[in-house]
This record gives structure tokens, C-alpha cells and sequence, in this order.
């Protein structure tokens, strides 16, 4: 059964954070539905899906060189994404630091995004269409076992909310269910490396962990038929998921602002849920 942890009031953090880790390592989710990250003047106006260049899907800062992508703007707006961005990763780890302490000194930030447009209004390829469910896997961007965790503003101006399906099915039972299609590590990835496709080579589990991504967003039946439960996250509110193992389906909303962590399993509560250590087991081999 999905689990969805909510935590009120000023000190929400602090207050689950007896509990947060090992609702997020089984598979649920930790919500703050009055928990609004609040933006500056100079920010609203950038909540328009004009600011985007056409070409990403998001917004994203890079949290290395700190460099705004994905934005068609001028220099002032560009500073002031920066800036929106820059505040929201930072808020987003201390949010962490208090609900996760457990974690602490092993989350390392990974790229901040603003996601403008319109859910709905996206027409992409069925592999790419994140109204379909899935987990998480970084295609370019090898992780070599580490978790996605991510934390999620809803900062839509008009009070929409943002609507998700989450599969009530666990991360060890969907690897079960495509256990035949995750293959063997591909050949190519030192050539993958070598061409600039990947940013680092792909190890066993990446490879694993991008064909259950495509296994299960390009079967139909399973998409009509997966148990699934709708969850609404209105406009003010914030949450936190392991997008790795969670089955999830972006379906509708605008506006919303993502922060993605990357942690070694081994900080973990229970290692052994880690998608690493399942997908080791369902396959009967190391992937790193």
C-alpha cells in the first residue's frame, strides 16, 4: 500500500523526521500541503511558459556552474531565474536537512528546474511522455546505483493544482514483472562515453535501471491495467519522493519547481531497498 506521510505546520520537518526516511525508502511520499515556497517580486513575472527557449522541457540551473539553460529571456530575467532557482535549491536541503537527518553530509545536489509549462499541452513520444507511469532513470547523466530523491514545489499563481497517478506496485515486484527485459550491460557504453552521449559511462545498473524506465512507459496494458492511485498537490504545497522506485505519472498542473538529490544507498536506513540491491537480487548479478 502507498504510503503518503503529511506533515502540518511551521516545524513539519523537524516533526517527521522520526518517520520520513522509512516512509520514503519503502516507497511512499512526504507531503507539506501548507508548506508554500514563496517568491520574490522579481519572480512572478517569470511564471510564463513564453521564458522557455522551445527546445528543453524545463528550466534548470547547473548546480556546478551555475548556469541557467533551457530559457529564452534577457539578462535581467536570466539573473532572476538564477536567483529563483539558487533560493529553491537551498531551501529544498535545509527542508532535507531537517526531515532526512539521517542523510545528512550524503545528499548531493544535482540540477534545480522550473517546469513553466502546461502538462497537458505536451505532446511527446510515448518514451518520453511522463503522463505515462514510470521510475526515474537519467538516460545521459549515469548515477552508478546512487538514489533520486527529489523535492517538488507547486508555485502556481492561480491556485491550480498539480495531479500525479502514483502505482501502488513496489519497486521489487514492477522489476519482477520486467525482470526478462533488463538485459545484460551494454557493450557500448565506454563508446557511448567516448561520443559525449553520457556524461561518464554507464554502468550495469544504469543500463537496468533505463529499460525498466522504457518497459514500462511503452506497455499499454500495463499503463490501463497497474493499480494506481491520483494524488493532488495544490497550489502552496511541497513533497518529497524517491522517484527512482516510486511509479509515477505526471498528469496535469503548471508552474512547479524541482530540486533532485543524488545519495549513495549506503546512507540509506535499509540498503536492501535500494533499487540497486533489488534489482542485484530480482537479476541474480552485480551491477556495479
Amino acid at each position: 500500500m502507498f504510503e503518503i506521510l503529511e506533515l502540518r505546520g511551521p516545524v513539519a520537518a523537524k516533526a517527521g523526521s522520526n518517520r520520513a526516511a522509512s516512509v520514503l525508502e519503502a516507497g511512499g511520499l512526504v507531503l507539506f500541503p501548507d508548506m508554500a515556497f514563496a517568491l520574490e517580486a522579481d519572480e512572478r513575472p517569470l511564471l510564463d511558459p513564453a521564458i522557455s527557449n522551445g527546445k528543453s522541457k524545463n528550466v534548470s540551473l547547473d548546480p556546478i556552474t551555475g548556469r541557467v539553460g533551457g530559457a529564452d529571456v534577457d539578462a535581467e530575467a536570466q539573473a532572476a531565474l538564477g536567483r529563483m532557482l539558487t533560493r529553491f535549491a537551498d531551501y529544498a536541503e535545509t527542508l532535507l536537512g531537517e526531515l532526512t537527518p539521517h542523510y545528512a553530509g550524503a545528499l548531493q545536489r544535482r540540477r534545480t528546474s522550473f517546469r513553466p509549462g502546461a502538462i497537458e499541452n505536451r505532446a511527446l513520444s510515448p518514451r518520453k511522455d511522463d503522463r505515462r507511469l514510470h521510475t526515474d532513470a537519467f538516460p545521459s547523466n549515469p548515477v552508478h546505483g546512487r538514489r533520486i530523491l527529489r523535492v517538488f514545489a507547486n508555485v502556481n499563481p492561480t491556485g491550480e493544482d498539480r495531479i500525479w497517478e502514483v502505482g501502488e506496485e513496489d519497486f521489487q515486484t514492477l522489476a519482477v514483472r520486467y525482470r526478462d527485459r533488463l538485459g545484460s550491460p551494454s557493450r557500448s557504453a565506454w563508446l557511448m562515453e567516448r561520443l559525449g552521449l553520457t556524461k561518464g559511462r554507464r554502468s550495469g545498473y544504469d543500463d537496468a535501471m533505463l529499460r525498466l524506465h522504457d518497459a514500462a512507459k511503452l506497455d499499454d496494458g500495463f499503463q490501463k491495467s497497474a493499480p494506481k492511485r491520483r494524488i493532488v498537490f495544490p497550489a502552496g504545497c511541497m513533497w518529497v519522493v524517491y522517484t527512482d522506485s516510486v511509479l509515477h505519472a505526471a498528469l496535469a498542473g503548471q508552474h512547479a519547481l524541482e530540486q533532485t538529490f543524488l545519495m549513495p544507498p549506503e546512507a540509506m536506513e535499509t540498503v536492501a531497498l535500494s533499487p540497486l540491491r533489488v534489482l542485484e537480487q530480482v537479476g541474480g548479478r552485480t551491477l556495479l
